[in-house]
């Protein structure tokens, strides 16, 4: 579908997320969108991508996220390669050593995350837990695992989403977030049945890179 088939504003709208996307490979966040082009309110940017979706310039993924076509992929270049991280030779971590250089096959993300099949990524809308380092548009990874009392994981209850610390003992649970500009979030005991953790936070990513979850707990 030709771009002249876009109103002025809707290409202005398309040409930035689709350089966001160039630039970051992650789309911007609807926060960002809103404040590069001083919308007041997010319902701006819902309206603009529901206009590009329409005219098929983006489609509706299965996790109801937007993406290109197949057709404009091309205009997408990738950093990282499917088949892994190159490992080009050994290097010494004691006295001097010759230099060797070999193929010695690649990292792949299941070398990375040994329980790939259980981990899954979620992009952060707020800032609650920004003194935990994770802040609004990045990526946290989750792991479909139990999880330590205190350590940070995804909540559903009631319908609604949260990522927080979480405490447990018999007075309830309690979500606490990274930012005393929160308060904590208490659930009594009788309503444990309704709150399902669906996943242990282990790390997170945003355009500094992946950033692994402390060991600690907080």
């Amino acid at each position: 579908m030709d771009n002249a088939h876009l109103t002025r504003k809707q290409q202005e709208f398309f040409s930035y997320i689709v350089d966001y996307k160039k630039e970051y490979d992650v789309w911007p966040t609807y926060r960002e969108i809103a404040e590069h082009f001083g919308y007041r309110s997010p319902n701006s940017v819902t309206q603009n991508i529901q206009a590009l979706l329409k005219k098929g310039y983006l489609v509706k993924k299965n996790d109801e996220e937007y993406d290109l076509p197949p057709e404009k992929k091309e205009q997408f270049g990738s950093t990282f390669h499917e088949e892994g991280i190159p490992v080009r030779g050994l290097i010494a971590a004691g006295l001097l050593q010759e230099a060797v250089e070999a193929d010695l096959g690649s990292i792949t993300m299941s070398t990375l995350f040994p329980n790939l099949d259980k981990l899954f990524a979620l992009r952060v809308s707020g800032f609650s837990m920004k003194d935990a380092d994770i802040y609004d548009g990045d990526f946290v990874l989750l792991m479909d695992t139990e999880l330590n009392n205190g350590e940070i994981g995804a909540v559903l209850y009631n319908g609604e989403t949260t990522l927080k610390h979480i405490y447990w003992d018999e007075n309830g649970l309690r979500l606490e977030a990274a930012n005393e500009d929160y308060d904590d979030i208490f659930i009594a005991p009788d309503v444990f049945e309704e709150v399902r953790i669906i996943g242990k936070y282990i790390g997170h990513v945003n355009r500094q890179g992946f950033q692994r979850a402390h060991s600690k707990v907080a």
